[in-house]
């Protein structure tokens, strides 16, 4: 059996049991955004259910133009005004090359990509400069409840990564 053939098997239980829609804007008010890998089990690790959040993931959890249009229908539109950003141990963007990545999809398409994927070093850092990067968004109405965290793939367990703190003139006191 493919896996599309599981997946539509599994899907005619579900809708057998189906409940309807879960309300359009998200319950808790709160935006996720979070790496793809498939290791992260958020709704667990956060005691979420459908329609609680909204969830926005891509390779590293990193805050990219799209992540930007998306949380900025999300708080505009849809209500949310907290945001979460998640990242993880054990990470693939951890020292991910890429120039040499963009190099090989060109060599092999005869295409370069028109996006990049910029690799980190430093997991905690990445979420500190995430969340500065949202909090200075001008498009983005609610910017004093962001949060930053790391999620151990090993336990589970999510651990908070506070901001730098900085003064007026955007040094650290």
């Amino acid at each position: 059996m493919s896996e599309m053939e599981h997946f539509a098997a599994a899907n005619q239980g579900f809708v057998a049991g189906y409940g309807g829609p879960a309300e359009k804007n998200p319950r808790r008010h709160v935006t996720v955004i979070a790496c793809m890998d498939a290791r992260l089990d958020l709704f667990g690790a956060l005691g979420l259910d459908l329609g609680e959040v909204h969830l926005l993931r891509n390779g590293g959890g990193l805050v990219t133009d799209d992540v930007l249009r998306s949380l900025a229908i999300s708080q505009r539109y849809l209500g949310t005004r907290e945001v979460l950003v998640v990242h993880h141990t054990d990470c693939g963007m951890l020292g991910f090359d890429d120039a040499g990545f963009r190099a090989e999809l060109a060599a092999e398409s005869g295409r370069p990509p028109t996006w990049d994927v910029p690799g980190f070093r430093d997991i905690e850092a990445q979420v500190r400069e995430s969340v500065a990067t949202l909090r200075a968004c001008p498009w983005l109405p609610h910017r004093d409840d962001i949060h930053g965290a790391v999620y151990d793939v090993r336990t589970g367990k999510l651990a908070e990564v506070l901001a730098e703190v900085t003064g007026p003139s955007g040094t650290k006191p």
